[in-house]
């Protein structure tokens, strides 16, 4: 063989993809996110823009198609009703307890199944139930423990002496939101339990033997090594708790519809009230985007408290 033939064979191929080829571009990481970009904007912007829209308009459920423009009166209305205040209020104070009693439940079994014991395995498993068990079924489970004729929780009750009187907890303007609150937590916690196991495990175990052989207790193990590992996930948690129970409907409309006499009635209550019961889209509306920049809120404020922990962590 010549050298002129050696010269024409070819050479080796390579990785390379041509320059012209959509997977070898500048454009691939794009052409992989068009389709939950796509999804995103059809099923999430666009209904978003649609209720901004008809949070400034007088608009009915009867007639959608006729909308009439009134600006800030939606809002101004709302806010106006003594009775949209108490359900703000009901709101907030039905968020903050479950995210508190969510998230301090799940840790502390996330703390107890972290440690060695027979059957531990069991009792992950079984912990994770009240999670796996659809809202639906949770609230026909609730309602039928609450009975009053029949009911576990209120024979209970009658025997240590605490009874309510005719045995109606969900028709009681005093206990129905505490009901709904234990019902709540109980489905919730053990999501939070199983985030908090796995954040525990990958704690360094020789950060926490050293902090030991240093003459730590328990308590001051935790804070110094534990807490502050497992902190950005209890953070997590927190948004994704409070955007859970913001968003909470099935639960509360199964076992109250909102009452009694409003007790239980928090926005997204409230929410379908405005839309079907009123018939009134642009105040439902109104009421939504209440709860949208309450989420807005929450989730700008975890992520300025992130940030300000890693600046000071960095420094």
């Amino acid at each position: 063989m010549t050298a002129l033939e050696q010269q024409q064979l070819p050479g080796p191929r390579t990785g390379t993809r041509r320059r012209g080829s959509p997977l070898g571009s500048k454009w691939t990481p794009y052409f992989f996110l068009a389709p939950a970009a796509l999804f995103i904007l059809v099923f999430q912007v666009v209904p978003l823009a649609q209720e901004v829209f008809l949070s400034f308009t007088r608009t009915s459920l009867l007639n959608p198609t006729h909308s009439t423009w009134v600006g800030l009166d939606n809002y101004t209305r709302i806010f106006g009703d003594a009775e949209f205040r108490r359900t703000l209020l009901i709101t907030l104070i039905y968020v903050v307890v479950c995210v508190v009693a969510a998230v301090g439940t799940g840790l502390g079994v996330a703390l107890l199944l972290n440690k060695g014991f027979r059957g531990r395995g069991l009792a992950r498993a079984l912990v994770t139930i009240p999670w796996a068990a659809p809202g639906i079924a949770v609230a026909l489970i609730a309602i039928w423990m609450l009975n009053p004729d029949y009911g576990i929780v209120n024979r209970f009750l009658d025997t240590v002496g605490l009874g309510v009187p005719g045995g109606a907890i969900l028709d009681s303007p005093r206990y129905a939101l505490p009901a709904i609150l234990v019902t709540t937590i109980w489905q919730l916690f053990p999501f939070t339990s199983v985030v908090l196991l796995s954040a525990l495990q990958a704690v360094p175990s020789h950060l926490t033997e050293a902090a030991m052989m240093d003459g730590a207790g328990r308590w001051a193990t935790f804070r110094a090594v534990t807490w502050q590992s497992i902190k950005p996930t209890v953070g997590l948690l927190a948004v994704l708790m409070t955007i859970w129970s913001l968003r909470r409907f099935e639960l509360i409309w199964l076992m109250t519809k909102g009452g009694p006499v409003g007790a239980t009635e928090t926005l997204v209550i409230d929410l379908y009230s405005q839309a079907f019961d009123s018939k009134q889209l642009g105040s439902a509306a109104a009421v939504g985007m209440v709860g949208v920049i309450i989420s807005l809120i929450v989730i700008a404020g975890s992520r300025f408290v992130a940030r300000a922990a890693e600046r000071e962590a960095g420094s």
